[in-house]
């Protein structure tokens, strides 16, 4: 019977898809967002685990800063974070991920090394 749906066509075949896809994916997603993926999407709940870790090794909001992301973006990634995890970035753990800031700089700082010597390679190329 026609509704605000129409036949309904697309609202099964919609249907279908969430019932196979979930039988696959909803564990591993339940298991590794929880109830965070219901109310945001993947990206969003992605990019805030990301904007976590560099909280975490880069020394939280100056380290963000001196790194050149903006106030207004640290101010809405941390407001958007609370939102959906319900603790400040800074309070925040995630289960089965530890973070080593040590090993982070000295890779960070080896892997600057190797840059560098890239771009001495690449200009003696060109002379």
């Amino acid at each position: 019977m026609p509704s605000a749906e129409g036949q309904g066509r697309a609202k099964a075949a919609w249907d279908a898809y969430a019932r196979t896809s979930n039988k696959v994916l909803g564990p591993a997603v339940e298991l590794l967002a929880g109830p965070a993926i219901k109310s945001y999407s993947a990206a969003m709940v992605s990019d805030l685990i990301g904007f976590w870790v560099l909280w975490q090794l880069e020394g939280g909001f100056e380290g963000l800063r001196r790194i050149g992301m903006s106030r207004a973006s640290i101010y809405r990634k941390t407001s958007s974070f609370r939102k959906l995890f319900g603790v400040h970035p800074d309070e925040f753990e995630l289960p089965g991920l530890t973070l080593s800031v040590e090993g982070y700089r000295a890779g960070a700082e080896e892997a600057e090394k190797r840059r560098q010597e890239a771009i001495k390679k690449t200009r003696s190329r060109k002379s």
